[in-house]
């Protein structure tokens, strides 16, 4: 996961304000460009462009690992912005 998001996680885990304005941003009109706003906002810069690129950049080297081996990837690994929420709240349960 990119450094940014991964620091905003681990200041989400000792402030459950920010775990709350975290999930609000879903609600948003563009969520993956509000999460960005926010992690900014909380000095975690990341651009919405540069989550996206993570996710395909992951997935793209995974494929790559197999030596040219035919390999469907599993859904989801490519998504850094689920990821991320999916890591919130099992720091949350």
């Amino acid at each position: 996961m990119n450094n940014s998001l991964t620091m905003l996680l681990e200041k989400a885990a000792k402030n459950k304000d920010l775990t709350e304005r975290i999930y609000a941003t879903r609600n948003d009109k563009n969520p993956v460009n509000a999460l960005c706003e926010l992690a900014t906002a909380e000095g975690f810069p990341i651009t919405a462009a540069e989550l996206i690129y993570e996710g395909e950049e992951s997935c793209a080297a995974m494929c790559r690992s197999v030596n040219g081996g035919g390999v469907d990837t599993p859904d989801g690994w490519d998504d850094s912005y689920e990821m991320f929420f999916a890591a919130l709240g099992y720091m949350n349960r």
